[in-house]
């Protein structure tokens, strides 16, 4: 690799960005299982002694009656409000629908977010220590699925003593958490709102999902899944940030790219140069450097995974059969520029929930941000959001 391929890297990457023991909790909290408990798995693995790691905000009042819980999307984690530092790698990532007043009013709510099983900011995950050994689980952590993280969210309601959310809402992966609530604990949740999602993955976004996996696979410092021991600059940070420049390819859109960057450069071009970058070419390889400096490979490796897997039909029959479950009101979202996720899938969710006989609104966002306008057009958001939480509130 010649220099100018690697001059955005000003320090080594660490071998993982995943939080661990020891570093600063911030507004963390964790739930910790019995270290005896075992976490039975979907896919037949387990997980023993496992914790999830959360944040909350508000109170709960005295009939546990006011809570929702916020479902964060893949690279996402619990910090959905505050800034980055002090334990948190980034800022919050729905910071201005969630607070006193806000959307998510926390004077009258009690927000809750976990991040999923498998992840990489303090719920158990591969780089976490795997009782069995007293080292990071590496290549021995089970493949989970979304049904998975959803049970243990569901775990960490019990030990708040939540027996049902006033609402689940979510965007992308954390979506279909939405979606696997309303099937699979139809008892414990008063309404859901899936933003941006589906009710299964298609083959488009499995042939994406399988890109970036292999990104990170080919990565020779990968070692494969076994690298925590690695020096600062000698892990699989290459993979990690190939991946998350494939990906955000398509979490925006081409509208979305062309205002920003049009055909503007970094170097000068006129040299012909193989390596002279376009400012779009800078800007994919910083966000694929910041992802490395606070994610982890394998568990990008693993929640890319779960996407691919989740399927409402999966054991339940036909999607009619499988969305009758759902007992509670509904809302469905799309963005119009959503190459990723496009709103023929909200759609057809859409569609099939009226079908079924649920309650059910749909709202489009208007944006030229692609898949990512969820966590953008936060007006856009709370033209709806807000209004749907007043009702059932």
């Amino acid at each position: 690799m010649n220099e100018k391929q690697s001059r955005y890297e000003n320090d080594p990457i660490p071998a993982t960005g995943a939080w661990q023991v020891g570093d600063a909790v911030g507004n963390r909290m964790f739930f910790e299982m019995e270290p005896k408990k075992v976490l039975a798995l979907e896919g037949g693995g387990s997980l023993r002694g496992a914790t999830v790691a959360y944040e909350a905000w508000g109170t709960l009042n005295a009939e546990a009656s006011n809570a929702i819980l916020l479902c964060h999307a893949l690279t996402g984690d619990s910090h959905v409000i505050g800034s980055s530092g002090s334990g948190h790698p980034s800022e919050g990532w729905w910071e201005p629908l969630v607070g006193p007043g806000k959307t998510f009013d926390t004077d009258r709510f009690f927000i809750v977010c976990a991040n999923v099983l498998g992840g990489c900011q303090g719920t158990t995950g591969p780089s976490s220590i795997n009782p069995e050994t007293d080292k990071p689980y590496g290549s021995a952590f089970p493949v989970v699925t979304i049904r998975d993280t959803v049970r243990s969210q569901a775990l960490l309601a019990d030990h708040l003593e939540i027996d049902k959310w006033l609402a689940v809402v979510g965007g992308s992966v954390g979506g279909m958490q939405v979606l696997e609530w309303a099937l699979m604990f139809p008892q414990r949740v008063g309404a859901i709102a899936t933003l941006a999602s589906a009710y299964s993955a298609s083959p488009l976004q499995i042939g994406w999902s399988q890109v970036g996996r292999l990104a990170i696979a080919l990565d020779p410092k990968w070692r494969g899944g076994n690298y925590y021991h690695a020096d600062d600059g000698d892990g699989p940070h290459q993979g990690l940030m190939l991946a998350r420049r494939i990906a955000h390819l398509h979490y925006r859109s081409d509208a979305s790219l062309s205002d920003k960057f049009a055909r503007s450069w970094v170097d000068p071009l006129y040299l012909f140069e193989p390596w002279d970058r376009f400012q779009v070419e800078s800007y994919l390889d910083y966000q694929g450097q910041k992802l490395a400096r606070r994610f982890d490979a394998n568990s990008y490796i693993l929640l890319n995974k779960a996407m691919d897997l989740f399927d409402v039909t999966r054991g339940r029959g036909r999607l009619k059969m499988a969305l009758q479950r759902i007992k509670c009101p509904t809302l469905v979202a799309s963005i119009t520029s959503d190459m990723l996720y496009p709103p023929r899938q909200q759609e057809e969710l859409r569609d099939g929930l009226q079908e079924a006989g649920v309650d059910v609104s749909y709202h489009v966002i208007d944006s030229d941000h692609g898949h990512d306008a969820f966590l953008v057009e936060y007006e856009q958001v709370e033209a709806f959001l807000r209004p749907f939480i007043d009702k059932i509130s």
